[in-house]
């Protein structure tokens, strides 16, 4: 199966932890485009979606899903997201798209995180990826060299305003042993808005598209 095949396969599969008449937290990417179609598809009626992205939010009110402000909720069953590596405890490095301060956002108000990701994001130790931070312009700089302080390389993703009106810096070189240490630490430099750790916020059920199908994965 091609890698686009796997992403429908595992967005159809997560239709199964949506619950008919609830508020479902939705991520942001290709991955999560396939989950909104079939939730689209599937006559599955939801009170709403709280969404992560502007991308997520114009791509659901499209398809007639109504999208609500995350002020107007207090908590969510299930948010359904994908990643760009996730480990064998759960732990996640997100934001390739961009999105990764709403999507903790919208993590924080779920009882239940479900990953959606083709066999290619599971990884042993997270960093290979390069690790996504969104930083206030003026400390880009200053970042940076923190970064470079512990062995990484972090580049100005060119081009690229977050919907908050920030930058994004992408680091190479790390390797992220404690994934929850790693993301408290780089959260209490000034100027970082958030790093794309999603160790506090992390799934607690992986739904990995494979050649043999969805496997489920489920972290204690």
């Amino acid at each position: 199966m091609t890698q686009d095949e796997l992403k429908t396969l595992v967005g159809q599969a997560a239709l199964q932890y949506v619950k008919p008449g609830s508020i479902v937290g939705v991520g942001t990417g290709s991955t999560v485009d396939k989950f909104i179609d079939a939730l689209a598809a599937s006559g599955i009626k939801v009170a709403g979606a709280v969404s992560s992205s502007v991308r997520s939010t114009e791509r659901m009110q499209a398809l007639g899903i109504p999208v609500l402000d995350a002020s107007e909720v207090e908590d969510l069953g299930v948010y359904i997201d994908g990643a760009d590596e996730i480990d064998h405890a759960g732990h996640m490095i997100k934001g390739g798209g961009a999105a990764l301060t709403r999507e903790k956002i919208v993590a924080d108000l779920a009882e239940r995180f479900v990953c959606i990701a083709d066999e290619s994001k599971l990884v042993q130790m997270l960093g290979k990826f390069p690790l996504p931070v969104e930083v206030i312009p003026m400390a880009a700089a200053q970042i940076a060299r923190a970064f470079a302080a512990q062995g990484g390389v972090a580049t100005l993703r060119a081009g690229v305003v977050t919907d908050n009106g920030c930058q994004i810096l992408d680091v190479t070189g790390l390797q992220i042993r404690d994934p929850m240490a790693f993301e408290r630490e780089v959260n209490q430099w000034p100027g970082v808005v958030t790093v794309g750790v999603f160790a506090r916020n992390r799934a607690q059920v992986c739904l990995l598209g494979t050649s043999e199908g969805v496997k489920t994965l489920k972290f204690v």
